[in-house]
């Protein structure tokens, strides 16, 4: 499993002002967006490419494009639908499935409620957008369940993690190729497995139902 934490100043930043209890729900949306993309710049890097030629105005060149088949981004909901706008800005010709998972806040495990995926991914480039890594649970389901699609090539891309929560992920995945994308590593779960420091439950400051 390959983690990659993006350490980068305005990153950084952006994460301090989600952090704070104060920032309202219009400015914890507007980050989250602006974080995304910076986040999916990173996540793309390795996004699978064809090569296209191409009519300058002043000569032909050999160019590259997003090569078939697209990839597919899967946000988690509900969460993941503050990432989605930062994603497909980014990539624009990408396909869009949905997971629609939830914790019990009692075991901690995660369980799927809604989906809204290709049938056959084989061949496909998936990208899981949730902003927070904790116990690791729902990204472990979430990742097991398109590599049983067919995916053969699956990146997270998460705001915040913990290191119980990337042991976790790495231990569900039995040693298949998968890559992390973070904003940061916290310090710990709490008894109650949120994120230590953490900025709260994601989708409550997202939509505002604190």
């Amino acid at each position: 499993m390959r983690v990659h934490v993006a350490d980068h100043p305005l990153i950084t930043h952006k994460l301090t002002v989600l952090r704070d209890v104060n920032t309202p729900s219009p400015v914890f949306r507007s980050l989250v967006e602006e974080l995304m993309t910076l986040l999916a710049y990173e996540g793309t890097r390795n996004v699978r490419v064809e090569p296209v030629d191409i009519e300058t105005p002043i000569a032909p060149t050999t160019g590259v494009r997003i090569a078939e088949p697209k990839p597919l981004v899967v946000p988690i909901l509900r969460a993941g639908l503050g990432m989605l706008e930062g994603m497909v800005k980014l990539v624009p010709t990408a396909e869009v499935g949905f997971l629609g998972m939830a914790r019990n806040e009692e075991t901690l495990e995660p369980t799927t409620y809604a989906e809204r995926l290709p049938d056959d991914l084989s061949g496909r480039q998936c990208f899981v957008l949730d902003p927070m890594l904790a116990t690791g649970g729902s990204l472990a389901a979430a990742m097991e369940y398109l590599f049983q699609r067919g995916a053969d090539d699956v990146t997270a891309i998460c705001i915040l993690a913990t290191p119980e929560g990337l042991e976790a992920v790495e231990k569900a995945m039995h040693g298949r190729e998968v890559t992390i994308v973070l904003g940061a590593v916290d310090e710990r779960l709490n008894e109650h497995g949120f994120i230590v420091p953490g900025l709260g439950d994601a989708g409550d400051r997202l939509y505002g139902t604190v």
